[in-house]
């Protein structure tokens, strides 16, 4: 009898710690996996955050620092307590071999963090898994072109430049490292042409303005080339004369935020149209 209470003693601890245990390790509200990748076994959620629309900087098939935009995912797991340790290569690897069996590219491998993206329902998803030895964290983006629900004023874009003597355009954009502008542009091109038809005796430079991604010169060079797209489609698209705009690359020469973080390379990516 007394080793019968003692086995049941034992075995109510057992279930008590269990419970205690997976109360300690239940995934963070609101949190889930990633539909297209699945968890390691014996991870909870740690820590999980999604936004609408953000940027996340990843590394391209040639090692090179890249930014893409879009849906962004990002989600911690830990190991529960008690579970077997599987390493950092592990972590990567199981990655890697179930990425492939979905046709995912391998962009880059690291000691510590693997890149890749794969092509789903015609939707780019870029991925990097980053890996401890008792934890590991996923980004995921969902690339996607951005609804644009802030336009551009031509009145307000003259008043800037009647006070100031230029003024600095947020919605022109380009796909990544060329000088192709997207077509969620436009509404800003059309603000442009406006104001410069309603003030006939307007002339601009048309300023391209870059981040210190990449090296000096190429950025130099970058943002000369997209200063002479806008002046292009200008031209071409909304009857604007070429004498009255001269397009002109300042690169990173004249930041107005920080480089150092995204939000400040966000403001340094910029348009500006400045009077002659």
């Amino acid at each position: 009898m007394k080793l019968i209470l003692q086995v049941c003693t034992i075995i109510f601890i057992v279930i008590i710690m269990d419970g205690i245990t997976y109360a300690q390790n239940k995934d963070v509200k609101g949190s889930s996996d990633h539909p297209l990748i699945t968890r390691m076994p014996d991870f909870w959620i740690a820590a999980y955050k999604e936004s609408e629309y953000e940027s996340y900087t990843f590394r391209d098939g040639a090692n090179n620092k890249i930014d893409i935009e879009g849906h962004k995912y990002f989600i911690e797991y830990r190991l529960n307590k008690g579970g077997q340790e599987p390493g950092r290569l592990m972590i990567l690897k199981n990655h890697e071999n179930a990425l492939k069996k979905i046709n995912a590219e391998i962009l880059s491998t690291k000691k510590k963090d693997l890149y890749c993206k794969v092509t789903r329902e015609g939707k780019e998803i870029w991925i990097q898994v980053h890996a401890l030895d008792r934890l590991y964290r996923l980004t995921i983006v969902e690339r996607e072109q951005m609804e644009q629900k802030v336009t551009v004023n031509p009145d307000a874009l003259f008043g800037d430049i009647a006070n100031t003597g230029h003024a600095a355009v947020y919605g022109i954009y380009f796909d990544h490292g060329s000088a192709n502008i997207k077509q969620e542009s436009k509404p800003s091109l059309k603000a442009i042409a406006d104001m410069l038809k309603a003030n006939k005796s307007l002339k601009l430079y048309v300023v391209g303005h870059t981040d210190m991604t990449g090296g000096f010169e190429y950025n130099v060079g970058l943002s000369l080339e997209r200063a002479n797209a806008v002046v292009k489609a200008l031209v071409n698209n909304y009857g604007i004369a070429t004498e009255r705009i001269t397009g002109k690359g300042a690169g990173p020469l004249c930041p107005i935020g920080s480089n150092k973080n995204d939000d400040g390379r966000k403001l340094n990516r910029r348009v500006e149209l400045v009077e002659m």
